[in-house]
């Protein structure tokens, strides 16, 4: 198996449906927005839990005690396709009444390294993240107990992420890789997964998932200003 780096998350999207890698694996947005193109298949889906999604993180000396004090302040987000990192969060600071780009500042750090970053050089006032990040701790999270606070608490996702592979991959590897993958994502693989991956332990598996399920994302999209057909 060859793996393939790429710079964010529509990256991967552009490269299945180019046909130069063969699958790819995705949280629930930018998984949504490959399948709305209708040139990316999903193999695999794990059902969304009922676990909130999204927090702001905040220095503990900062003045911000509620979702609704970033009033005129600057949030740092990961990447304009993230999951947690941009739309659930962005989504949450619509409920509490702030508008991205007239209530606050929104700077895309590259991801949510680089939104930590920005945090702890007193560049932005807060960086919006998923919860599951926060209680990895160093180095993944650079910020000790006692030095930062959650601000709120996004929904949760119907979809946590997705097996996307190109439409030109032929039936015998979709069924080997439909046969491995829940192997692949399971408890004895849990440290070799990492952080990221083993998150998708234990949820529940949706084998050849109808685009119905991703639905649920439109809605929440458009608070960002994306149509999931932006990418068609």
């Amino acid at each position: 198996m060859e793996v393939t780096d790429v710079p964010d998350y529509l990256s991967v999207v552009e490269a299945i449906r180019g046909d130069h890698v063969d699958i790819g694996i995705m949280s629930g947005f930018p998984s949504a927005l490959a399948v709305n193109t209708g040139e990316v298949d999903s193999l695999m889906a794990w059902a969304g839990s009922e676990d909130p999604v999204s927090t702001c993180v905040v220095l503990d000396g900062s003045p911000v005690q509620k979702l609704e004090d970033l009033r005129g302040k600057t949030v740092a987000f990961a990447d304009q396709a993230s999951s947690s990192g941009y739309f659930m969060p962005v989504y949450m600071l619509h409920e509490a009444g702030l508008t991205k780009g007239e209530d606050y500042q929104a700077i895309f750090a590259g991801g949510h390294e680089g939104s930590f970053a920005a945090l702890k050089q007193g560049q932005v006032d807060a960086a919006c993240t998923a919860i599951m990040l926060t209680e990895l701790g160093a180095p993944m999270f650079p910020f000790a107990d006692g030095e930062w606070r959650g601000i709120g608490q996004s929904p949760a996702m119907d979809v946590m992420g997705s097996v996307l592979a190109r439409q030109s991959l032929d039936g015998e590897t979709r069924a080997l890789l439909k046969e491995a993958l829940p192997k692949v994502f399971s408890e004895p693989n849990a440290e070799a997964l990492g952080a990221l991956g083993k998150g998708f332990i234990g949820l529940e598996e949706i084998m050849d998932p109808q685009p119905e399920i991703y639905k649920s994302f439109a809605d929440i999209a458009s608070v960002a200003d994306v149509k999931l057909e932006d990418l068609g």
